[in-house]
């Protein structure tokens, strides 16, 4: 009996060694100095908000790819070379876009989708847009004037999830294009204006590819501060409405992600890969803010993100896992995710090889008490993830705010619809308001506005859980019933 306790106290101690050993090896490669160095740089006004296509992206590019090089991380084996380059094509917002609509001249609009068009007619008010509203209305060769939203929700982000389900319904209906009525403040515009009257881009060779706009369906956004528009045209019958829109050009550009791998340490799991990923692209210059500011710095989003992935290639490079890590910093994320899409039908290691995506995007914290996991649920992981946000004082949580679709507004969905696990690691946020969005998008998210405390236990809660996923020998997996669990099935061969 003595002897089995012992034995049994033998194991306790060692096991609490073997943790302690694994926390502490996490905890040994990150430091403030470095994380701050990292951000500081990525974030600086130098890189004038590091947009894809222009030379201050290509800078950030080059300093992520000498990073992963003084790591000792492999380069991309089918390049030699830490990129991978992405072809984008990149077309123009139109030159004219001119609306006239009941008499008045329209200033404050943003082009959704608008090709080539002289349209001189009436538009017909049809309340939200969806299907009970087209109940006994010919809408056939007109325009339909709308109003954002729906009655559960009228903000921008609301009618933005639901402009896919309006245009195809307008389409269905043979409507010759679509006028929103964007009840939004000055900030929420700015932000509107900024994403959609600049240049938009797509993959070569994309089924929705239309390069030359010729055949794009007019959705324009309109701003409506206060519904005053509205009170006025949901009253008539028929609306007179003027369009103009031309000027577009289009050209092709290269991008690049930025690629480096480790091998495992162990024989039997070696094969096995943890993708660690984040975007290192943000929007660039645009509307300014109260300041003067117009440089959209990204700190939070997403030099945080690009640092984490840099703090676990620092830390395996002194300590590898069993498992091999693969490190990718996606370009034209804030593009539509592009060049996630484009790396998963162009992968550098077959994708049956990654049993995990370890992503790391964020738009801002307001509890520094969490860590925000986007879909911590969802994988078999769940309990590593807890277990190492845990070890640094902070508590993980699921996605607090499911009505914002965040699991397919990052670069992991593209990874998760091959099956691939794939969460987010993102700071902490219990709703998504307050210091979220105050920051979101905003040139105000620059490096000395964070709280570098909690980034420190953030690095390390990140770190520490790439390890314990790296070490397990459970490889991880979806949990049973998951959306993409027959998509995981069928890459893995199970």
């Amino acid at each position: 009996m003595k002897f089995l306790t012992t034995l049994g106290l033998t194991f306790v101690v060692s096991y609490g060694l073997l943790a302690q050993s694994e926390m502490e090896k996490a905890a040994t490669t990150v430091s403030r100095n470095a994380i701050e160095g990292h951000i500081y740089f990525l974030a600086d006004d130098l890189l004038k908000g590091r947009e894809t296509g222009t030379p201050e992206n290509r800078i950030a590019a080059a300093y992520l790819a000498s990073t992963l090089r003084s790591y000792g991380a492999l380069p991309n084996p089918l390049t030699g070379t830490y990129y991978q380059e992405v072809p984008l094509n990149r077309k123009s917002p139109p030159r004219v876009l001119e609306l006239e609509l009941n008499g008045e001249t329209i200033t404050q609009m943003a082009p959704l989708g608008a090709g080539p068009l002289e349209y001189q007619g009436e538009a017909l008010y049809l309340g939200y847009g969806l299907e009970a509203d087209y109940e006994g209305r010919e809408v056939s060769g007109k325009f339909v004037v709308l109003k954002g939203g729906n009655e559960e929700a009228r903000d921008a982000r609301a009618s933005f999830r639901l402009r896919e389900r309006k245009e195809a319904l307008a389409k269905e209906k043979g409507a010759a294009g679509v006028i929103e009525l964007l009840d939004t403040e000055e900030t929420m515009w700015g932000y509107i204006e900024h994403n959609f009257n600049t240049p938009q881009y797509s993959i070569p060779g994309a089924a929705d590819e239309d390069p030359d706009n010729e055949n794009l369906f007019t959705y324009l956004w309109v701003r409506d501060a206060a519904g005053e528009r509205l009170t006025t045209l949901q009253a008539m019958d028929n609306i007179p409405l003027s369009l103009s829109s031309s000027g577009y050009a289009s050209d092709t550009i290269l991008s690049q992600n930025v690629v480096g791998y480790m091998e495992g340490s162990d024989p039997n799991l070696r094969d096995e890969y943890i993708i660690y990923s984040a975007h290192y692209d943000h929007v660039g210059i645009g509307t300014p803010d109260e300041s003067g500011d117009t440089i959209y710095n990204g700190a939070r989003d997403n030099a945080v993100g690009t640092t984490t992935v840099l703090s676990m290639a620092e830390n395996l490079a002194k300590y590898p896992t069993k498992r091999s890590a693969l490190f990718i910093f996606f370009t034209a994320e804030e593009k539509g995710l592009l060049g996630s899409e484009y790396y998963v039908e162009n992968p550098i290691i077959p994708l049956n090889k990654m049993v995990y995506c370890f992503n790391s995007d964020n738009a801002g914290y307001n509890n520094t008490a969490l860590a925000t996991i986007i879909g911590l649920t969802r994988t078999t992981a769940e309990q590593n993830i807890r277990k190492a946000v845990s070890g640094f004082g902070l508590k993980a949580i699921d996605d607090p705010a499911p009505e914002q679709g965040l699991f397919d507004r990052s670069d992991n969905v593209h990874f998760a619809k091959k099956g691939i696990p794939a969460p987010t690691f993102s700071l902490g946020f219990d709703a998504f308001n307050g210091d979220v969005t105050k920051y979101y998008h905003r040139p105000g998210d620059e490096a000395d506005t964070m709280d570098y405390d909690y980034l420190e236990k953030f690095f390390k809660s990140y770190v520490l859980a790439g390890r314990l996923l790296g070490n397990d020998p459970n490889t991880p997996f979806w949990v049973a019933g998951d959306k993409y669990e027959a998509a995981g099935k069928a890459l893995y061969g199970e």
